[in-house]
């Protein structure tokens, strides 16, 4: 299969142009402006003509939408232990939040037990898009049942300037202020994350819907003055 043939058939030049804006450490001339919707349409055909293995060996890709393609088809492996062995292969050449935040395998749901190593390595790796992967994939798959208060440490312990880290700190802190309200809590009342990680977890808790007015009231009280 020709894959950058198969992404350029379905291209959209303004997309592209839109897409370009919204990375801007990206080089405009890696895109092709091919949207999500095709890009998951061919990952599956990938898989299903069986060339998808070649595909994934085949790194680093040129195109940002080659990226988006290998994130999406990881993403539908059904074997938990081939999707986790792509992961780590791919991780170090994942060069932006939207590559990032593609991957979210199928199979790492209800694999909480074997996954939550790598995730641990992951967040203390100290690469920038491994550790924003790992903070996502605790945050998706830990603030639920399988929830422990040392995760919370585990993602305010980061320390990194990176921009898209210490957003990733913010929506993490933000939902575990939706689903785990009393454990949060003390991490923003007690001044347990930079300033700037809580005031924008501060932020993202006031737009969510999953978050009572009066806690959104109360946690407003808690914005901090940031350092000059």
């Amino acid at each position: 299969m020709d894959i950058k043939a198969e992404l350029e058939a379905v291209a959209d030049k303004e997309y592209r142009d839109f897409q370009s804006k919204l990375l801007p450490n990206v080089p405009d001339e890696v895109f092709l402006g091919v949207r999500t919707p095709d890009i998951r349409k061919l990952a599956k055909k990938l898989i299903k003509s069986g060339e998808a293995d070649g595909f994934l060996a085949d790194v680093p890709h040129k195109l940002f939408d080659e990226n988006q393609l290998h994130s999406l088809t990881i993403t539908e492996i059904k074997d938990f232990d081939k999707a986790l062995a792509e992961v780590e292969r791919f991780l170090p050449y994942v060069d932006n939040w939207a590559t990032c935040d593609q991957l979210n395998p199928k199979s790492f749901k209800g694999r909480q037990e074997e996954l939550l190593p790598h995730i641990k390595g992951w967040i203390e790796s100290g690469k920038c898009y491994t550790v924003r992967f790992g903070m996502k994939m605790l945050m998706m798959h830990y603030l639920g049942e399988h929830f422990k208060a040392e995760y919370l440490e585990w993602t305010a312990a980061v320390q990194s300037e990176e921009y898209y880290v210490k957003m990733m700190q913010a929506w993490f802190f933000a939902e575990a202020l939706a689903q785990r309200y009393d454990e949060a809590l003390p991490f923003i009342t007690e001044a347990k994350l930079s300033p700037w990680v809580s005031n924008k977890a501060i932020q993202k808790a006031k737009e969510s819907l999953k978050i009572p007015e009066d806690r959104k009231a109360y946690l407003s009280g808690f914005k901090r003055k940031m350092p000059k």
